[in-house]
């Protein structure tokens, strides 16, 4: 699961506002489907990081759960292959 913590916490730890955000560009609805949890794209995320001149990292992470899907990629012992 994608957790968009870290940009709450950056945003706290830098003094920036919800309202310094939306007054810099960004959409109030997408802030606020992230703080519910919903799925932005890319390019969401990327302007995230220029507006606020930060990393990926900055914005979101992931959260190991336990997830219903029944596949998983195994992963390859072979080096190179």
């Amino acid at each position: 699961m994608i957790s968009y913590d870290p940009l709450y916490e950056y945003m706290e730890k830098n003094h920036i506002t919800t309202y310094a955000l939306f007054k810099a560009g960004f959409n109030s609805a997408t802030y606020y489907n992230m703080k519910k949890g919903k799925s932005v794209s890319v390019n969401t995320i990327n302007q995230l990081c220029e507006i606020l001149d930060c990393e990926v990292s900055d914005v979101m992470k992931y959260v190991k759960t336990n997830s219903k899907h029944k596949k998983k990629v195994s992963k390859s012992k072979n080096k190179g292959t």
